[in-house]
């Protein structure tokens, strides 16, 4: 029998070599990849926030009203009614032409106090139905300056381009100059914003009105979908018997965590408003259709925390006398918690981002009014950011990019949420 011959060490020092490479190159692909994901977000979050910073800043000009009686309280009983009836827009247009004499005609009379917000005659409103002393007296008004001239304040109007080619007029300009020179015009952070529900006028709007109906909605969405979705994942993981029909249920639950939210909406569209005559718009109904939408998601996240407890639990458990309840309730569950906590978040992270179910429900409807119950009229961030990405004003631009900044951080919240609860209830395993 012959020897083997000698080893080549050349042959296995470029196979060494080769494996090498292909490890860095692989390392620099998985670089390379975080380094792209985190660009492109860096890149969207830069974006929005670039674009909806301006909505959290608001332009106000500084008028002295006269609130003569005769035009703020025509009766003169001094009533709500009578204080409601009063011209308070005529009271601004007065201001404005006393501090602008030289204007005259009527377009161009117009065209001056159209700088104002057509919103201003009910903030003088509101002051004077507060307080009735103000009648008769003359004082001084922070009142907000109109979307147009809010937009060339920020820098969005080329007053080089032509006159018909822009929305405000030579005169228009002027009056905003004037306004600014002589230090009647200054601004400040924006809390109607955030306080206030959805106008016709942008520099009126607000999304107060969506995030508390989306508040009411999660709450809903919480209260139907986490007992229930808990309940059925610990029956079917722990005390269900393995047949056809359990085997039916789970295949059923893991195709309806795929079925596309819109069908949801129909479904509610059809029992809660068709069927039961629920009121329509309500955040109570379109907490119950997301609850639907909601329960695939925590009654998998669930079975998959019970299944992670190690079996040595329920086998210790069970050695010192307890019953299968005990096991579940007293042992089982509090090691699957975290879990359990997670995928409920995640679950209403989903609900939170969710639109076209609620379009089905009439959550659509322009809503004027922050609600205060959760049966009355309202809509929630992502509808309010839909309906405003199709405004033909271009003010709404920046109220769009702003109210994604607001769902971003609610989704922020509930991410943190889970990150606490899940290390609150975290439980070493002996």
């Amino acid at each position: 029998m012959s020897s083997p011959g000698p080893i080549d060490r050349s042959v296995f020092e470029k196979r060494l070599a080769k494996r090498y490479r292909n490890e860095a190159m692989f390392r620099f692909a998985g670089l390379a990849a975080i380094g792209v994901a985190l660009g492109m977000l860096v890149l969207l979050l830069g974006s929005v926030l670039f674009r909806g910073l301006p909505a959290f800043e608001t332009h106000l000009v500084t008028l002295e009203l006269e609130l003569e009686a005769d035009r703020v309280d025509p009766n003169g009983d001094g009533t709500r009614q009578s204080l409601r009836s009063g011209s308070y827009a005529a009271v601004i247009k007065s201001a404005l032409y006393a501090e602008f004499p030289d204007v005259s005609g009527r377009s161009a009379k117009r065209r001056l106090t159209a700088l104002v917000s057509r919103g201003a005659a009910f903030d003088v409103q509101d002051a004077v139905l507060e307080d009735r002393s103000l009648v008769g007296r003359t004082l001084t008004f922070d009142l907000p300056l109109s979307d147009d001239a809010v937009l060339y304040l920020q820098g969005h109007v080329d007053r080089e381009a032509p006159e018909s080619m822009r929305r405000l007029s030579d005169d228009q300009i002027d009056a905003i100059d004037h306004m600014v020179a002589a230090g009647m015009v200054h601004s400040r952070f924006n809390t109607a914003f955030l306080t206030g529900g959805d106008s016709r006028e942008p520099e009126l709007a607000g999304v107060g009105g969506a995030l508390w109906g989306s508040l009411y909605t999660l709450v809903v969405t919480l209260l139907l979908s986490f007992p229930v979705g808990v309940a059925a994942a610990i029956y079917l993981e722990e005390f269900a018997p393995t047949n056809r029909w359990t085997d039916f249920i789970e295949v059923n639950i893991n195709n309806l965590a795929a079925v596309p939210s819109i069908v949801y909406g129909l479904l509610g569209l059809a029992v809660f408003l068709g069927f039961f005559g629920l009121t329509r718009s309500a955040p109570f109904v379109g907490g119950m259709v997301l609850s639907l939408m909601t329960l695939p998601t925590i009654i998998i996240a669930t079975r998959a925390s019970l299944l992670a407890v190690p079996p040595s639990l329920r086998q210790a458990a069970m050695g010192v006398g307890a019953s299968p309840l005990q096991v579940v309730f007293h042992h089982v569950l509090p090691q699957a918690l975290p879990g359990i906590l997670t995928g409920t978040i995640i679950g209403m992270a989903r609900a939170l981002g969710e639109t076209a179910p609620l379009l089905m429900i009439g959550m659509v409807a322009f809503v004027a009014d922050v609600p205060s119950s959760f049966k009355d009229p309202s809509t929630v961030l992502p509808v309010q950011i839909f309906l405003w990405s199709d405004a033909p004003e271009r003010a709404f631009a920046e109220k769009t990019a702003g109210a994604i900044i607001v769902l971003l951080g609610f989704l922020f919240v509930m991410n943190g949420a889970a990150v606490w609860l899940r290390r609150r209830f975290e439980r070493p395993v002996a």
